[in-house]
């Protein structure tokens, strides 16, 4: 009977976790994509053909030729070095949608310099509003449709093209649009994008198309949508349905090489970096907004993405699904529930959970070969959901289950909140879960340059080994002030006073949690620097403000948290110390709140990126009470558009104290002085 009950629900779920499957196979697509996110990380870094090099308008060539957009005479001058470099292709990962500044004589000047050289433009397409600028490029290739019967390409709604003389001073364009999934992550780039009844190339794409000779391009269709794109019957890219490419990433940032654009510009570069290979200019300056996330980065600049869809092409490595997809896939499915039923028929409830650990990690680990040696994506999700549902389904223990779930969730809340509020939850935990608008205090500290220790520590065990050394002390000091630990994001921690329960002073307890981190810090550091040969620094930003708080989440897959406003302002607090070179900065509406004495200084009064309203920031020094007199008097100077006068004072500090605040109030000041008219006493950062 046992066994029969055993085959009935195994078959059943099988059944309906294949009907979910195929016939909504994105339900757990993002859960699917992390996956294989974590197949590239596991993979690590894989050689490049060397046949791609970026020329980078970086930091440096910032400094010196001023903010974007330059002088065209300055990109005429780039190029032309390129070309007498001998580039073979050069791509434009940037549009020209305006004349220069300077004059029109610059933009022919710079069209000069494209028609001697090999140049492909860049172009935008706008999906979401109708606005057209410029003209589109016509593209010297013949798109050919097979089988078509319905359309899958993006479809865009609006471009941004480059403006007339330089369009028509090049032989072809590119797309240079990314298209993020729905977590944020370029997993894939559209290889053609359709507008109006016209189709155009992505910038690698095209470049690679002009590099082979190819002229006719042949989108391949079935029912489902596109199989493949193919060149002149001498290449087949596999896509997915809608003509996207899967991007084999390379590895972190760095994997091509880049040339700064200055040294271009100064013709002082290694000529064969450029010589008959393929050239794409970009940025990885994070002023200019070119920044995406990757399976293996959160920042990582566009133009590498191109550079690595272009070495994909040359390379003929692409990563993509096998022909009867589906088929295979729900053949693993069964292969798995079989197994998963039979070891826990089989075996006790010790073994079994053995067993069934054993057969998730034998399922990821065969995806992962498939996925790296033969550049086949299989689908994973939804084979380990079904070990764990077929698992969870014919075990009989429920009743030690709901036993010691308990346990599990007062253990796991113990280690977040103080132990008054884990009583409280337990208590009566739908109330305190309901989601409800509350003023609360909010608390993010980040460690300063953490992918240069992790590079440095280099061992993975040693990194969370010396982190967990630092969380513990910190996790204590939140906990025994009354403080609820949100998440651990990475290297950063995220906390809040006054919720679940109410926490009076909440503002000054976040605040005397913030100097108590900084000071266990400096005897950590003692410790670090013995054991791991680092020390760590940390940036705190502290608001307090009306959020929402409560149980958010899906379904299956919720957590006790806060948003809004506030908590965004806290995260960018945090941030803005890298800036001013301090350690603890509070909003105004924390300093309002303050009962306790604190040495405390304003710093600025901003506007950061994605608030409307600016805010008076101030800086936390510690317990007790200084005063500023002299910077203070130089702030109200300043404020009072009386640059001079506080240009004195602000130096005479720095001659006092080396402290980056004064540094940058006398670069602000000695700009004004020459460029009064711009003045404005809220300072804007248009960054994160």
């Amino acid at each position: 009977m046992k066994k029969i009950y055993f085959i009935f629900i195994t078959l059943f779920l099988f059944i309906a976790t294949s009907y979910v499957y195929l016939n909504n196979p994105i339900l757990l697509d993002t859960m699917d994509k992390k996956i294989k996110d974590s197949f590239f990380v596991l993979r690590g870094d894989i050689p490049t053909t060397d046949m791609v090099s970026i020329i980078d308008i970086d930091e440096k060539s910032l400094a010196k030729f001023g903010q974007w957009p330059w002088n065209r005479k300055i990109i005429a001058k780039i190029v032309t070095n390129l070309t007498n470099a001998k580039a073979g292709i050069i791509g434009y990962d940037i549009f020209f949608a305006e004349h220069d500044a300077k004059g029109k004589a610059n933009d022919y000047i710079f069209a000069q310099a494209l028609q001697n050289s090999p140049s492909i433009l860049g172009i935008m397409f706008n999906f979401e509003q109708n606005i057209t600028k410029n003209t589109l490029p016509n593209i010297p290739a013949i798109f050919i449709q097979k089988n078509f019967t319905k359309e899958f390409l993006p479809i865009a709604k609006g471009y941004l093209a480059n403006i007339p003389i330089l369009q028509q001073s090049v032989y072809s364009s590119g797309f240079v649009n990314m298209i993020p999934d729905n977590d944020g992550i370029v997993r894939y780039v559209p290889l053609i994008i359709k507008y109006k009844d016209s189709f155009y190339p992505s910038l690698a794409f095209e470049m690679y198309r002009l590099a082979k000779g190819y002229s006719k391009i042949y989108i391949n269709y079935t029912p489902n949508g596109i199989e493949s794109i193919n060149l002149e019957n001498k290449q087949t890219i596999k896509t997915d349905r809608f003509g996207r490419m899967f991007i084999n990433y390379r590895g972190k940032q760095g994997k091509f090489h880049y040339i700064s654009a200055l040294d271009v510009y100064n013709n002082d570069f290694n000529k064969s970096l450029v010589a008959n290979r393929f050239v794409i200019m970009g940025t990885t300056s994070a002023g200019l907004f070119d920044l995406r996330a990757t399976p293996f980065e959160s920042v990582y600049p566009g133009v590498e993405i191109q550079a690595t869809l272009l070495d994909n092409l040359l390379k003929n490595d692409i990563i993509s699904k096998p022909e009867n997809e589906e088929l295979i896939n729900i053949l693993i499915m069964l292969l798995v529930s079989v197994l998963s039923a039979v070891i826990i028929y089989r075996f006790s409830a010790v073994y079994s959970f053995i067993g069934v650990m054993l057969l998730v990690t034998g399922t990821y680990y065969a995806q992962y070969y498939y996925f790296v040696h033969e550049k086949t994506i299989l689908n994973t999700i939804y084979p380990l959901v079904l070990i764990v549902v077929i698992s969870l389904v014919l075990t009989t223990v429920n009743y030690l289950f709901e036993h010691k779930s308990t346990l599990l969730i007062k253990k796991a809340f113990a280690k977040k909140v103080s132990p008054k509020v884990m009583e409280e939850l337990l208590k009566n935990p739908t109330d305190i879960l309901e989601p409800k608008e509350k003023v609360i205090t909010i608390y993010f500290s980040d460690v300063r340059s953490f992918t240069t220790i992790s590079e440095q520590l280099a061992d993975p065990k040693k990194l969370i080994k010396m982190l967990n050394s630092y969380f513990t002390p910190v996790s204590r000091i939140i906990i025994k002030n009354q403080g609820t630990i949100d998440k651990f994001i990475g290297d950063a921690v995220m906390a809040y006073w006054n919720a679940p329960n109410d926490c009076k002073d909440h503002a000054d307890l976040a605040v005397k949690s913030a100097i108590e981190h900084l000071n266990v810090l400096k005897k950590l550091n003692k410790d670090l620097k013995k054991e791991f040969n680092i020390t760590i620094d940390i940036g705190i930003g502290i608001n307090t403000g009306l959020t929402t708080i409560g149980e958010m989440g899906s379904e299956g897959r919720a957590d006790y948290t806060v948003i809004g406003d506030s908590v965004n302002l806290a995260s960018r607090l945090e941030g803005l110390n890298k800036y001013y070179g301090t350690h603890i900065l509070i909003s105004q509406n924390t300093k309002d709140l303050l009962k306790n004495r604190y040495v405390i200084r304003e710093i600025d009064t901003v506007l950061v990126k994605g608030k409307k309203q600016p805010v008076t920031i101030y800086e936390v020094q510690g317990f007790g009470k200084e005063k500023f007199e002299k910077y203070e008097k130089a702030l109200s100077l300043y404020k009072n558009r009386e640059f001079t006068k506080a240009l004195e004072i602000f130096e005479d500090l720095y001659k006092e104290k080396n402290d980056k605040i004064y540094e940058i109030y006398i670069q602000r000041c000695k700009h004004y002085i020459k460029n009064p008219e711009e003045f404005s006493p809220v300072y804007k950062f248009d960054t994160k």
